[in-house]
């Protein structure tokens, strides 16, 4: 009789559990969400904070814009990577004297920003900042760089850029530059990975305590950072090869490497990078065409002409709507790099206001919807804080700790 008793009340137990699951499955997500230290390693916010009809302290709408600060707060985001994003020209002085002007231009708009909502947001310049704005209701906005074109050929900028708070360099874009070789340069290799100065660009942000990013760089680049970092690095925004073979992506064996480097991926929202597109569809004939008129056009653009062209990129979702992956899609990558190398080497970015957002996850304020779908798949806890900060801020960890050795 005791025996029947107890399994009554086990079974009672479960069952209420069950209801209150799925009665209110938002409960568990907004805990897990409050719980985690969450940051997302990429956005190109900072193009949108040049335009002075951008207020990034106030709820604006997608796909206009995909983060601000009501949105992060509303999504249980605690901190974001803004990226200072240059795209690639011709090296020519002029030219790279434009990117590095552009990038300082981004920099001020971020501290400019968090100076006039410093209400609600402060810019972060190490991994024990986070915690500490998180306590005070505040976010943390760290600063990354996409595209090493405004250094150059001077190293003695990397170092400028750090102390400017500047924490990671995405070594190149989509096209090669002075650092290493690109994922995507249509003319192919040019260093054959990194060039000799790209190697000491390496070194010299172990040696500042400055995270290595390898979006967009070339396997075999990828290949010669494994070799000459002496700190884990980070892939901020890159997806699983495997599941959709965008050369932008990584292969398995670039995600085991980057796992035994101590690393983490984080996955990236863009739909070419979640799944392969159809390649039949209006919308892909036409972003295409875009492409091809940029590509044609970019050394030669002014400022009004590119802002105009990201306009235009922008409204083609709206002119040709095209069926987006979701958000189930997205965590089959997560799952993926969990069954090939463990829970502590994935992570996310989402490349919001770069082209990022998928359905069910539109813009920064729609995360809890990732989290849910974790949960869903039988994910722990602990499992999903991981995913959401652990995972990078042990890597952000790490490389400050080497340079102050």
């Amino acid at each position: 009789m005791l025996r029947l008793i107890l399994l009554i009340l086990i079974l009672s137990t479960v069952s209420k559990t069950n209801q209150a699951g799925v009665i209110d499955p938002d409960k568990d997500v907004q805990r897990i969400h409050k719980k985690a230290l969450t940051v997302d390693t990429h956005c190109d916010t900072p193009m949108n904070l040049l335009d002075s009809t951008f207020d990034i302290g106030i709820k604006n709408k997608p796909p206009q814009s995909r983060v601000d600060f009501p949105r992060m707060k509303e999504g249980g985001l605690d901190a974001m990577f803004f990226a200072a994003f240059t795209g690639q020209r011709p090296r020519t002085p002029d030219n790279t004297q434009e990117a590095y002007k552009m990038a300082n231009d981004m920099i001020d708009a971020i501290y400019g920003a968090c100076t006039k909502y410093s209400e609600m947001a402060s810019v972060a310049v190490s991994s024990k900042e986070a915690p500490k704005y998180e306590q005070a209701g505040k976010l943390a906005i760290y600063i990354g760089m996409e595209n090493g074109f405004p250094i150059g050929t001077d190293l003695s900028r990397i170092k400028e850029f750090y102390d400017k708070g500047v924490r990671y360099i995405t070594l190149c874009h989509s096209y090669n530059n002075d650092i290493c070789d690109s994922s995507t340069d249509k003319k192919g290799a040019e260093h054959n990975g990194l060039s000799p100065f790209g190697k000491n660009v390496v070194k010299e942000m172990n040696r500042l305590g400055m995270i290595v990013d390898v979006s967009h760089i070339s396997d075999k680049a990828f290949y010669d950072v494994i070799a000459t970092s002496k700190a884990p690095i980070i892939a901020s925004h890159s997806s699983v090869r495997a599941i959709a073979k965008h050369p932008r992506n990584m292969t398995d064996d670039m995600i085991k490497a980057l796992a035994k480097n101590g690393g983490v991926i984080q996955i990236c929202l863009l739909d070419e990078y979640i799944k392969d597109p159809d390649t039949t569809s209006v919308y892909y004939q036409k972003r295409k065409e875009f492409y091809s008129n940029y590509e044609a056009r970019s050394a030669s653009l002014t400022e009004e002409q590119k802002k105009e062209l990201r306009r235009e990129w922008r409204s083609l979702s709206e002119k040709y709507p095209n069926p987006l992956p979701n958000v189930s899609d997205f965590v089959d990558h997560i799952d993926h790099v969990k069954k090939l190398v463990g829970i502590d080497y994935v992570g996310i970015g989402s490349d919001f206001d770069g082209g990022g957002g998928v359905d069910g996850c539109a813009d920064v304020s729609q995360f809890p919807n990732i989290t849910a779908e974790m949960l869903r798949r039988g994910y722990t806890e602990d499992e999903i804080i991981k995913v959401w900060g652990g995972n990078f801020y042990r890597v952000f960890a790490g490389v400050e700790k080497l340079a102050q050795q």
